[in-house]
């Protein structure tokens, strides 16, 4: 489908503004304040785009507005010759070739910090859900399969309080996580690529571990590393053999941190007890998964950023690294220029 044009002006007086190609929309308040200041189109149809309309829509593009489900890959900026921004909404830029953006010298913006503390409720919403069963009593009820009273025993779940959380990738995103797991008593492990400074792990009450002592120790490992070749499949069925048969493992950052052909068979033979996921290795996940038909998973379709007050953060974010690197400055977040 190519994209439909909004904001093209009639009269030959397009050149008059930078021309900017959306790959979809924005909220509304972000919409109108982009129709004011560019010429403005917008792929209109089912997200995402097709690769035969982003290359349409690139053709005559000096600014593109894109979304983590697009593949703004090496041919796809070569089919864009006047293109000089990319403003990604998304806090991640893998799905931009960003050694080709900055040989041709293409500004990337991108939305960190804004969604930190609405992953981070989502990463603990997860923990709790799996811990204390709520989406699997949820299912039983509206299953029918509520049919007595649950006595001392039965339908048990497991406390937060005393559990050891183990944080990999203790950035923005970990550090709220954090926050949020010391106050349900929560033990706190981090491992990183680099040790925080020891003030920081005093503020966080946070203990650095190497990693497998981080997959051995923990009750629950929570994943907020970006994704990259060294990240790819990281968890792994013998990453999954390093853990607690107990252990939980909650990722909200990228799916393809996880081997999820791993993860299925961890779940259905007990080598870890449970997973709850915001991020897939392919998006959106169908009713064939295998994942979806696990009692022990919480399935979420990554909405770690999705509120209204974060959302609309995104979008201001997007216009103004957009705004800045049409005007040859540099964005508020900038991956390259």
């Amino acid at each position: 489908m190519e994209p439909k044009e909004k904001g093209a002006r009639p009269g030959g007086r397009r050149g008059k503004k930078p021309r900017v190609f959306m790959t979809g929309p924005l909220p509304d308040r972000a919409m109108r304040r982009l129709r004011r200041a560019y010429d403005v189109a917008m792929h209109e149809g089912r997200l995402p785009i097709s690769r035969r309309g982003l290359l349409s829509g690139l053709r005559d593009a000096e600014g593109l507005i894109c979304f983590p489900f697009d593949s703004v890959d090496a041919a796809a900026l070569d089919a864009a010759p006047r293109l000089r921004v990319i403003s990604t909404y998304s806090v991640g830029f893998d799905h931009i070739d960003i050694e080709r953006a900055g040989e041709r010298g293409i500004v990337v913006g991108y939305t960190p910090e804004v969604l930190t503390e609405a992953t981070a409720d989502i990463s603990v919403t997860l923990m709790l859900d799996l811990m204390r069963r709520v989406s699997e009593g949820d299912r039983l009820i509206r299953g029918g399969g509520w049919k007595g009273v649950f006595g001392a025993t039965d339908y048990v779940g497991v406390d937060l309080r005393g559990k050891t959380l183990g944080i990999l990738g203790l950035g923005r995103i970990g550090e709220a996580v954090a926050r949020r797991a010391a106050a349900f008593g929560m033990n706190i492990t981090y491992h990183n690529r680099h040790r925080l400074p020891a003030r920081m792990e005093r503020g966080l009450n946070a203990r650095y571990v190497g990693f497998g002592r981080l997959l051995s120790g923990s009750d629950v490992i929570s994943v907020h590393v970006p994704y990259s070749g060294a990240t790819h499949h990281l968890f792994d069925s013998g990453v999954f053999a390093r853990m607690k048969r107990t252990a939980y493992l909650v990722n909200t950052s990228r799916g393809k941190v996880v081997c999820e052909p791993d993860l299925v068979r961890a779940l259905r033979t007990g080598v870890i007890a449970g997973a709850g996921l915001d991020v897939f290795e392919s998006e959106p996940v169908g009713r064939l998964n295998p994942l979806v038909r696990l009692p022990n998973v919480v399935l979420a379709p990554h909405i770690g950023s999705s509120t209204i007050e974060t959302r609309s953060e995104m979008a201001d974010l997007t216009l103004r690294n957009l705004d800045l690197g049409l005007r040859g400055q540099r964005p508020v977040h900038s991956v390259c220029r």
